[in-house]
């Protein structure tokens, strides 16, 4: 009976060990594939943020607000007014 644990084991242990060599294997053979792979990933995140900083961000109020642009009605503005806000 113990013979047949210890067996068992033994096989368990030797499917983890092959598992453990063939995917070092596998990494070791592939390896330019793979960081070629990561790599346009990487690229491809940081280039699809970079494009859109030629002026397609707010730079401020008027961008974010459509009424506040220069074409709109303007509101009052003056010493009792803060931030568009009239003060009471």
């Amino acid at each position: 009976m113990c013979q047949k644990v210890v067996n068992v084991l033994a096989v368990a242990s030797a499917v983890v060990s092959l598992a453990v060599v063939g995917s070092a294997g596998y990494v070791f053979v592939n390896k330019d594939a793979i960081i070629e792979s990561v790599t346009e990933k990487a690229l491809g995140g940081i280039t699809g943020l970079g494009g859109g900083l030629g002026g397609t961000l707010p730079t401020g109020a008027l961008d974010l607000n459509p009424a506040a642009s220069p074409t709109a009605p303007s509101q009052a503005s003056g010493p009792d007014t803060g931030f568009g806000v009239p003060t009471l």
